[in-house]
């Protein structure tokens, strides 16, 4: 799959990383549109897919475990809230501080 990927003239592989410990570092400095990961085991992939996608939303992660004939598409949602809120000092200093019952900000 990977030659396949890479024979295309309008994707480009930006690097490779051989340690699971240096995937993160590598994702910060070349911020790939897609990620592409080895499905070794499936809950250490889900782990890192989120950690990944909490940091780069927009980046789509595509696991790919051939001996296992399988691929999986991971991509965050990111769902903005909001909440109407007391317009007092308390009010908004509460919702600055994360106060229970005060986590959203109304629209302005």
């Amino acid at each position: 799959m990977m030659a396949t990927i890479a024979d295309q003239e309008d994707i480009e592989i930006v690097g490779e990383v051989g340690k699971h410990q240096d995937l993160a570092d590598a994702v910060t400095q070349t911020r790939p549109d897609v990620l592409i990961l080895a499905m070794d085991e499936r809950e250490k992939y889900r782990t890192q897919c989120g950690f990944l996608l909490g940091r780069y939303p927009e980046m789509r992660i595509l696991a790919l475990g051939p001996a296992q004939n399988r691929a999986q598409l991971f991509w965050a949602i990111v769902d903005v809230r909001s909440k109407a809120l007391e317009s007092s000092e308390e009010g908004i200093l509460g919702a600055m501080r994360r106060q229970p019952g005060l986590v959203g900000l109304a629209e302005l």
